[in-house]
């Protein structure tokens, strides 16, 4: 039962005594924002299991930050990034499948973490709200820092989108146009890497891949333009979030999961309508246009505009 209405809510944000909650719905929204654009690469990619590595592998990040009292935000950034780093190296020879790579690595650092985490004093509720997110474990410093590396983030998506796009659609087409295909990999991992860090303080580490996959899937099911695609994902996700936290508020119910089952209902909503909304859409479009089953060993024939 709601026992907060929708205008309570918006109330509470603006109270100087229950400052966290806005907090936990800026971060919502910065890490909504990022991870809906980061997600449409990480779909059309059909890389929703390296989105789950990234998730595991800021975990030891995530606790040595604890363990020596410094920013999980840039701990966590760091095992990320080494671990993504590694991944795309691994991932370029042939001997062992990609998805192979991936599930090696992000089980090891997710046991990592867990090692490192267990020989800290006072980890059991620390590691509660590292796997399960928190409202109230949302600081000022932490805003700060969500929305600079987002706004790093975005700029590098733009500054790359041209590239990145080629690459994402068709990866024997940019290794023929001599493109730096694992250079690009590298800076889509990190981005993802990025998106994940700065989502775990309010949606956990268990429950971030959701955000960053669940969005885009249901911006995907509503147009075949990338860029729409971008706008619509960010938009879901900000949205599902907002939402997802008044309700978490309003039944007393955790902010990550109450987010992760937000997302899934409006998913299964447009999936539940897509035929429907397939036949009404406009066929005119032909700026960057996406696949409807895009992994990395199906060839793709579509071509992106620049």
């Amino acid at each position: 039962m709601i026992d907060i209405s929708f205008i309570d809510f918006l109330r509470d944000l603006t109270n100087p005594h229950l400052d966290f909650l806005a907090r936990a719905v800026g971060i919502s929204l910065i890490a909504a924002i990022v991870c809906g654009v980061v997600g449409c690469y990480v779909v059309l990619r059909g890389m929703a299991f390296i989105g789950d590595a990234v998730s595991h592998a800021v975990f030891p990040g995530l606790a040595i930050a604890f363990a020596l009292q410094t920013s999980v935000l840039l701990g966590g950034a760091v095992a990320g990034a080494v671990v993504a780093v590694l991944i795309a190296a691994f991932s370029q020879r042939n001997h062992v499948r990609a998805d192979s790579i991936i599930g090696i690595f992000f089980a090891a650092a997710f046991a990592l973490g867990m090692v490192i985490i267990s020989r800290t004093d006072g980890y059991s509720a620390s590691l509660t709200s590292f796997l399960f997110g928190s409202l109230t474990g949302v600081s000022r410093t932490d805003i700060t820092v969500a929305a600079s590396v987002g706004l790093v983030v975005l700029a590098v998506v733009v500054a790359f989108s041209p590239q990145l796009n080629t690459t994402c659609l068709d990866r024997e087409t940019a290794r023929a146009m001599g493109l730096p295909v694992f250079a690009l990999d590298i800076i889509l991992y990190l981005c993802a890497t990025a998106a994940v860090v700065i989502s775990v303080s309010t949606i956990g580490n268990i429950l971030v891949l959701s955000l960053l996959i669940t969005p885009a899937a249901t911006a995907r099911l509503l147009t075949a333009n990338l860029t729409t695609m971008m706008f619509l994902s960010a938009i879901i996700g900000a949205v599902c979030s907002f939402f997802g936290i008044y309700l978490a508020w309003a039944i007393d119910l955790p902010a990550g999961a109450t987010i992760v089952l937000t997302l899934t209902v409006l998913f299964l909503i447009v999936w539940a309508l897509h035929p429907f909304l397939r036949s009404r859409r406009n066929p005119g479009h032909s700026s960057p246009r996406v696949p409807a089953n895009a992994s990395e060993n199906t060839p793709r024939k579509e071509t992106i505009e620049s």
